[in-house]
């Protein structure tokens, strides 16, 4: 017995013994949780409290599952159940369904459920795109998971602020249609599979009767992932009693746009007046600089999650600091972290010890590319190469066909025009599947553009050569090396080393974040739980342009101002800098301060001659309701109409004289600032 309790530090130890009943742990990154977890129902198994048979550990992955089971094993308790939620239900499932539905049994959909989403799209006159039916596909299981029926789908997703890849109403013809074919042909998705186990349990006595008698205890990890369906699914199975202990923290809630809410475990006190909770903020696995890190990138947090935030206490020896660095370009900042990845191997790192964590997948290619010129093995976990990838393959077959055609033009303008036929639109789509699939088009275009910077004479067959020997390049037999992942598939995962690049606005946070304060502070969480993935070596990155010679318009994140010391040669632009006097607003054409906000933004006195382009104007307006409609905002969102007469007078030339203009900031400059220069050039 003493053994199970040996090595704990003093709160694992208060998680171990807590009494049977309802216990919450809110562990931090690396403060041991699963062994925490682990030695706990041990503990209750040795004390006799309960049969290991009698316990049930529900996890959010088979490998986590798999590594709670081990340790069970080597704990002297085999007995005791470690599942998935789907894993745990399919078997339940299974065992009652004769007996609560009897008739044929069913099958799981699996691999066939984007086969039937592709019927019910194509019904319904939707698109029927790989890219279109994830986003479709993965609307639905939200829907499912969090217990939205599809009439109530539209109410729904307003107030969850979805950004759907189809209209409404559109979106509910498909879920009903999908429904209804997948029942024809007696099949169950994996959404099904709670839906069923709870209602078994809630309609059938004895069925839920023979499940309680069987399960008396139950565990619940990663609590802060779990979606309303899941906690009905729980509730199904606790019934009256309260024997659980669950174990997360809300600071790491990073999948909301799949249904999983913190509020469970952050209601789970004011639900179990009596439960013991249990807070652990000692960290085993990172060192105290990188600790102090993540702490100051979750201490600006907001919102009700903040409100449970842990401060991690380091227990292992000093570090490196941190490393900042900000490149011109996506090139330059890829060949240099291929270079301190290649002095890591060089120093002894394993290099299945170090990861590459960005964003979304499509910015995989400029540090694939990187690797592969220094000959460093790698794995992209939970993504495909950038050449695998089904657009960028769609987009080769494009590029050849147009070489061989000799097109006339600029490279990039070519480049462009030929991946507009497949799928490439001026501004990036709202769903998760296509905004990927743009990325990975846009990313070709950056490659043109690089090319027709560096290469003298650079056309369109050069550029298709580039990519086949790029493509083949990034084909060598698989080994382990480098991990590059996004972040969420980083999630549960560490590596001694960890670089976080491309931390620019716009993709830290993603730029549809921008306006929904949740979905902004779900980033910043995203980037702590980067941080909280290295275990010694970390460094942080960013690029001011996209291709090597281009504009240097980005801007680093703004989770990174305060991080960065005030002696490091990046802090001087990533710091809060001091709140400065602004000068006083003057008329343009007699010098008057002003005053009234309509003036200032006309930046004349509402008594002095205008100089309004009447039929700029009227393009303008045109062009403001045709973005209003493609976006389907109101048009002042867009602009207001004292902003679009602003630009009509003042006409500016270039980017500087339109960002001079009131009401036109740094993002509506980086998604409308290209149109409104066109519109004054008159090029549009």
């Amino acid at each position: 017995m003493d053994g199970l309790l040996e090595g704990l530090d003093p709160e694992q130890r208060a998680a171990v013994e807590a009494p049977r009943g309802p216990v919450c742990v809110l562990a931090g990154a690396g403060t041991g949780k699963t062994r925490t977890i682990t030695h706990r129902i041990a503990y209750l198994v040795q004390r006799g409290h309960v049969a290991a048979g009698q316990v049930l550990a529900v996890t959010f992955t088979a490998r986590a599952a798999g590594e709670m089971r081990t340790r069970l094993r080597a704990l002297g308790v085999a007995g005791a159940q470690a599942r998935t939620f789907h894993a745990a239900s399919l078997r339940q499932l299974r065992y009652f369904w004769p007996r609560v539905v009897g008739g044929p049994q069913w099958d799981l959909i699996d691999r066939n459920k984007l086969r039937f989403v592709a019927q019910a799209a194509n019904r319904v006159g939707l698109s029927t795109e790989s890219d279109s039916l994830r986003d479709l596909a993965s609307e639905i299981e939200w829907a499912k998971a969090s217990l939205v029926a599809p009439d109530e789908y539209p109410v729904a997703a307003g107030r969850a602020h979805r950004d759907t890849p189809a209209p409404a109403e559109q979106v509910v013809r498909v879920y009903q249609t999908y429904e209804q074919l997948k029942n024809e042909a007696q099949l169950l998705d994996f959404d099904d599979l709670l839906l069923h186990t709870a209602a078994a349990l809630e309609e059938h006595t004895d069925v839920a009767e023979e499940f309680r008698d069987r399960y008396r205890c139950f565990v619940v990890d990663e609590y802060q992932d779990v979606t309303p369906l899941q906690q009905r699914v729980l509730d199904a199975w606790l019934g009256t009693r309260d024997d659980l202990t669950v174990v997360g923290d809300a600071n790491q809630t990073i999948y909301s746009f799949a249904g999983a809410s913190p509020r469970p475990l952050l209601d789970f006190p004011r639900r179990f007046p009596h439960a013991a909770v249990v807070r652990l903020e000692r960290d085993y696995r990172s060192t105290p600089q990188v600790v102090a890190l993540a702490n100051d990138v979750i201490r600006w947090a907001r919102g009700r999650p903040a409100g449970s935030r842990l401060r991690l206490i380091g227990q292992r020896p000093d570090g490196p600091a941190p490393r900042f660095t900000e490149f011109d370009d996506e090139s330059a900042e890829a060949a240099a972290v291929a270079g301190r990845v290649r002095a890591l191997l060089d120093e002894g790192v394993a290099a299945s010890e170090i990861a590459i964590l960005y964003r979304v997948n499509a910015q995989s290619e400029v540090f694939e590319q990187a690797l592969t010129e220094l000959g460093i093995p790698y794995q992209v976990r939970g993504g495909e190469r950038f050449f695998h990838r089904a657009e960028v393959r769609k987009a080769m077959v494009a590029l050849r066909s147009a070489a061989a055609q000799q097109l006339p033009g600029e490279l990039p303008k070519v480049v462009r025009e030929v991946l507009t036929g497949v799928g490439l639109t001026d501004e990036p789509p709202a769903g998760g599947a296509a905004r990927e699939r743009w990325e990975s088009l846009l990313a070709l275009v950056e490659l043109a553009e690089e090319l027709a910077a560096t290469v003298e004479g650079a056309d369109l067959p050069k550029f298709v050569t580039e990519l086949d020997m790029r493509a083949e390049a990034q084909h060598p037999p698989t080994v382990e090396g480098v991990t590059l992942a996004s972040l969420h598939a980083a999630k549960g995962l560490e590596w001694d080393a960890v670089f976080l690049v491309g931390l620019v606005e716009g993709t830290v946070p993603i730029l549809h974040a921008d306006g929904d304060e949740a979905a902004i502070e779900e980033e910043r969480r995203l980037l702590y739980v980067g941080v909280t993935r290295a275990r010694e070596h970390l460094w942080l990155s960013w690029a001011l342009a996209r291709a090597a010679g281009g504009r240097r318009y980005r801007r680093r994140s703004r989770f990174l101002y305060g991080l960065i010391p005030d002696d490091h040669p990046a802090s001087r632009t990533a710091k809060r800098e001091p709140v400065q006097r602004r000068p006083k607003p003057l008329c343009r054409i007699c010098g008057a301060a002003l005053v009234d906000a309509r003036a200032v933004k006309l930046s004349r006195c509402a008594d002095c001659p205008s100089d309004l382009d009447e039929e700029l104007l009227d393009r303008l307006r045109a062009w403001r309701a045709g973005r209003a409609r493609e976006l389907k905002v109101p048009a002042y969102v867009v602009f207001t109409d004292s902003t679009l007469v602003a630009i009509a007078e003042q006409r500016p030339e270039d980017v500087a004289g339109l960002v001079a203009i009131a009401g036109i900031g740094a993002a509506k400059l980086d998604r409308y600032g290209a149109d409104v220069l066109a519109l004054v050039q008159g090029k549009r």
